[in-house]
């Protein structure tokens, strides 16, 4: 059983800088995959990045943030960071890690692609 757990949630001002970071427990090939999604009230969960973590360590980002966000294998280990800049009032949401063994072209921005998730990170900017 994967444990994912997110830090680095907080208030910012619109324009500002987070960065997310996602700590799991182990590493197999259930964490052949982390993911970020978000979801806020108004919306349903979204797909924020991907990290295929083995072979050429291919990442997949959402159309509308991929300007504005990084993700990357963190500074210790079993780690993937978020980074997010320009954050905007819409980008509030709690903020959730996520890890599956698949992330294929067809499955990375499915939330069903991923067997774990954190209990997620809040987010919140301020216009």
């Amino acid at each position: 059983q994967v444990r994912l757990v997110e830090s680095g949630g907080g208030s910012v001002e619109a324009g500002g800088s987070l960065r997310l970071s996602c700590e799991f427990s182990e590493d197999t090939a259930d964490t052949n995959c982390m993911a970020w999604f978000r979801q806020s009230p108004e919306k349903e969960r979204e797909v924020v990045a991907v990290l295929y973590r083995r072979g050429d360590g291919t990442r997949y980002y959402a159309d509308s943030l991929k300007d504005r966000i990084t993700i990357s294998q963190g500074n210790a280990k079993n780690m993937v960071s978020l980074q997010m800049d320009s954050l905007k009032p819409e980008d509030t949401a709690k903020y959730y890690c996520a890890a599956g063994r698949n992330c294929g072209v067809y499955y990375w921005f499915r939330s069903t692609a991923y067997s774990y998730w954190g209990p997620g990170t809040q987010v919140t900017v301020s216009s």
